[in-house]
């Protein structure tokens, strides 16, 4: 990926909005679409105008958008689709997105977002292509988290779906995360004992020493001191991991009369 002029704006400018290093990977790719527009519109500017004019606000408007690295669009397009799997749009899910975009940006760009949203809503997207573009910029361990963004919206109104699961069942396929890693991310946001093994990544035949052997690995794994250097959002993320990996324990230390 080559860090062009408007890319190395856009991440500084990314932390300064966020204070996140999350906020500096999606300043990077909104300045690097400025690189990618000025060099397409450096001809004819009524031409431009007039062919921008014809497409904007439809599907192929906002692919290109991705296309050219403009990651916060994406995460609209992922978090539409996953609000509009069961036929309907919840306020409540509305709300956790908007709160989302106005902690990652500065409040005019997050309004921008947010009215651009509107129309989003009201479009169709191939979320294979999505997944591809966000698959060639972000590292696999940043997907994970952004599918426990995804469950959060889901679970905004206090239940999540069988639409919606399937829908983050098929992004997280995209991103390629495996099918264990999946389980275990979507066991965060289930609350029955068969859960809490699915959240150590064990079967509920295992022995006690082999739940506690499964626990301090987990624990070791993804322990917040992992995640010190890597922004607001994700340690935070890594927090609520950790904190449902210990809760799992519990619950089944509880279930098996442990101490």
């Amino acid at each position: 990926m080559s860090f062009g002029l408007g890319g190395i704006i856009g991440a500084i400018l990314g932390f300064f909005f966020t204070r996140s290093i999350f906020g500096s990977i999606i300043g990077y790719f909104i300045g690097s679409s400025f690189d990618r527009v000025n060099i397409k519109s450096s001809g004819n500017y009524d031409q431009f105008r007039d062919r921008f004019r014809s497409y904007q606000y439809t599907e192929d408007y906002y692919t290109t958008r991705i296309t050219q690295n403009d990651f916060a669009t994406a995460l609209l397009i992922l978090s539409g689709a996953v609000m509009k799997a069961d036929g309907k749009v919840l306020k409540s899910e509305l709300d956790y997105v908007k709160t989302f975009f106005r902690q990652q940006f500065s409040p005019n760009l997050a309004s921008k977002y947010i009215r651009d949203f509107r129309n989003i809503l009201q479009k169709n997207f191939s979320l294979n292509e999505v997944c591809n573009t966000i698959n060639q910029s972000m590292p696999l361990r940043q997907r994970r988290l952004l599918i426990q963004y995804l469950f959060g919206i889901a679970k905004a109104d206090g239940h999540v779906s069988e639409k919606e699961e399937s829908i983050i069942s098929t992004i997280a396929n995209y991103f390629r995360i495996t099918k264990a890693e999946y389980e275990q991310i979507k066991s965060m946001f289930y609350k029955d004992v068969s859960n809490a093994y699915k959240v150590l990544g064990i079967d509920q035949s295992v022995t006690d020493e082999e739940l506690k052997k499964a626990y301090r690995k987990m624990a070791v794994k993804h322990h917040p001191d992992k995640f010190n250097q890597s922004g607001e959002e994700q340690l935070k993320a890594a927090k609520e991991k950790f904190q449902k990996i210990q809760e799992a324990y519990e619950q089944i230390k509880k279930e098996r009369g442990l101490k």
